[in-house]
């Protein structure tokens, strides 16, 4: 298990905005300490970004992100690899996703880094995906890692150097600049009709559509009970182990009624 997620509610003050909640799903690959660096760490790195004055959401999440690439790639963290199962030595072969949300009385802030996912449920409307997919083969990713002089190979399914099949993650620095940390950032004004928040790594999304993991969430909601974000989260990975995903799998479910925000 690679993945790693991180809960954190009231976690930072929201420039006098009122509550501010962060949650992050982080996807490794090589090892799980990088995941499990960032699972314990942006967070903090992020509340000390926004706790400047007139920080802007989009580029606290920029210094944040690439404030935990230079952590995960430092000696301090290769030491701590060699107490885990992959090589010291090749300590910059390992990386993971990130995905995290930060979601205030008005906005919800997404910032993106891979293949995880972010998707908003609404009520009557479609599902709302917050990310757009960092792969390879994303015309503009494409685009972006052939100036820097890489190339993306297709070995079951595109990959850069036909080794990461994706183009965005947090470390990997033997694929650097052709895999970059620098996230995609999206602010999104919150309704009275925000249902959830689904935050997931790519194990969910390989087999599960957006439409159908707000539809199995929507279902728990309907049930009216306590813990339906919960219940929520343990069907959708149930739902994708039935499906056969091949990879890990990691949800997270937030509750974005306005009734919530209030308890």
């Amino acid at each position: 298990m690679e993945d790693a997620v991180s809960v954190r509610e009231s976690f930072a003050a929201a420039g006098g905005e009122g509550r501010c909640d962060y949650y992050g799903v982080f996807d490794g690959h090589g090892c799980s300490h990088v995941a499990e660096a960032c699972r314990d760490r942006m967070h903090d790195i992020l509340a000390e970004e926004i706790a400047e004055p007139a920080a802007a959401w989009t580029g606290a999440m920029e210094r944040s992100f690439a404030r935990m690439d230079a952590e995960v790639s430092s000696p301090s963290v290769a030491a701590a690899a060699s107490t885990c199962r992959c090589d010291a030595h090749k300590c910059d072969h390992v990386g993971s996703t990130a995905v995290v949300a930060v979601v205030e009385d008005r906005r919800v802030v997404v910032s993106n880094c891979g293949d995880s996912r972010a998707v908003l449920c609404r009520a009557d409307a479609p599902a709302m995906a917050l990310t757009s997919d960092h792969k390879p083969d994303r015309p503009d990713e494409l685009a972006r890692i052939e100036a820097a002089g890489g190339r993306v190979i297709f070995w079951e399914g595109a990959r850069v150097l036909g080794v990461l099949a994706m183009s965005r993650a947090i470390g990997d620095g033997y694929l650097k600049p052709y895999v970059t940390a620098v996230p995609e950032v999206t602010v999104t004004d919150r309704t009275d009709h925000d249902e959830c928040l689904i935050l997931a790594s790519d194990g969910l999304w390989d087999v599960v559509s957006n439409e159908a993991a707000c539809e199995v969430a929507r279902a728990c909601l309907r049930r009216g009970r306590d813990k339906w974000c919960a219940e929520a989260a343990t069907l959708l990975t149930k739902l994708a182990l039935a499906r056969r995903s091949s990879d890990n799998v990691s949800v997270v479910v937030v509750d974005l009624r306005p009734t919530a925000r209030k308890q």
